[in-house]
């Protein structure tokens, strides 16, 4: 049995994740430190990592997971996009990537929790679903599950990213900052003389892409402006707009860089490897209420009440309970309007404020004929 009190923290050395070391080591907690190395350039940070461990007074390790990392995260991102698909890599990389990761290393290192720098929390229950709430001191052993909960603070809830951690996964994890804000956490390192990493910046959006995506798939893939450039742009019914750069440049809801002149302000509704064809319309025709997602997965039963996140940035909005239409995909009707449903990202579904299931959205050819008239796509 490990020692209760005994935690793996990721470390990037930013920060999140000083913060939550301090935050432990000030509870009692025998903290020790990861870094992942996920490209060359990561070697920097895993020694200010080390240096930050030091002045803490933790053990530090360094993991080169280059190569995992290259398979499970960077490969299915430039794949999605050369499928016509827009990905986010968190998605992929917490489950499959950082936080098994951070459970292989507790085991070895004897730690019986693992913590992130993430803005969210958990708690375990059983979901009362006419309020949202969690029923944490009754209930059978059987109807109690691990659930994600959305951070304090609406601006940074990455509650999103998470919906793939497994009941184990959530089992052993601790997210000390769930119940702040940045500024609080920014002004609690600086309390502690951590002046110079609370000054520090944000992290990427993508940590492995600097700049663009666009330049990244074009070092990283031979060929791509040759192989995919002077496909057409059309519109919904089929004519032909202009030439593109190559469709993996353009994801939906896009309307800068476009670089074709329509007379009017043109959104990308649709991409379709197949054909190599970008469709161009108007912000309207960007709207629908219904969606595809693939096979969802739920934490315990699914509520009535729902709302869903399509995007990191997006709000929830009220939707109904997906119903399957076909052998992989389930059919998500929403009860307003929403723009730029852009498949590959994840449709992340809550009851309240807490994380009750997601999915990723699926290609959305065929729709029209599963909405049966209670909307238009």
């Amino acid at each position: 049995m490990f020692d209760e009190k005994s935690v793996l923290v990721g470390m990037s050395g930013g920060i999140d994740s000083t913060a939550v070391c301090c935050m432990l080591l000030e509870q009692g907690y025998r903290v020790e430190g990861l870094t992942f190395v996920t490209s060359d350039a990561g070697f920097k940070a895993a020694e200010s990592a080390a240096a930050l461990a030091e002045r803490l007074g933790i053990r530090h390790h360094v993991a080169d997971v280059r190569e995992r990392f290259k398979e499970l995260v960077i490969m299915p991102f430039i794949n999605s996009y050369l499928s016509g698909f827009t990905p986010n890599p968190c998605v992929n990389c917490n489950p499959a990537v950082k936080f098994r990761l951070l459970e292989e290393w507790a085991d070895r290192l004897e730690c019986k929790h693992i913590a992130t720098g993430h803005y969210v929390k958990t708690e375990s229950g059983k979901l009362k679903t006419e309020n949202g709430k969690l029923e944490t001191e009754s209930g059978e052993a059987a109807e109690r599950r691990y659930y994600i909960v959305a951070g304090e603070d609406c601006r940074k809830d990455q509650s999103y990213f998470l919906w793939r951690l497994t009941q184990q996964q959530l089992s052993r994890v601790i997210f000390p900052l769930g119940g702040m804000e940045k500024p609080q956490v920014v002004e609690y390192l600086k309390e502690r003389g951590y002046e110079c990493v609370a000054s520090g910046g944000e992290s990427m959006e993508v940590c492995f892409i600097p700049g663009d995506y666009r330049d990244f798939l074009k070092e990283n893939v031979p060929g791509i402006c040759e192989r995919f450039g002077g496909g057409s742009f059309v519109d919904p019914q089929g004519r032909v707009l202009g030439r593109h750069a190559g469709f993996p440049f353009y994801t939906v809801g896009q309307r800068k860089g476009l670089g074709v002149a329509l007379g009017y302000p043109a959104y990308v509704l649709k991409i379709n490897a197949e054909k190599n064809t970008v469709m161009l319309g108007t912000e309207e025709q960007l709207q629908a209420r219904h969606l595809l997602i693939d096979e969802p997965s739920w934490v315990g039963d699914v509520p009535q009440e729902l709302t869903v996140k399509l995007r990191y940035r997006s709000r929830a909005v009220a939707c109904d309970a997906p119903r399957r239409v076909d052998d992989g995909r389930w059919l998500v009707t929403l009860r307003e309007p929403v723009q730029a449903i852009t498949p590959g990202q994840s449709a992340v579904f809550y009851c309240g404020n807490v994380v009750v299931g997601g999915a990723f959205i699926a290609g959305q050819r065929g729709i029209n004929q599963w909405i049966h008239g209670n909307g238009q796509y």
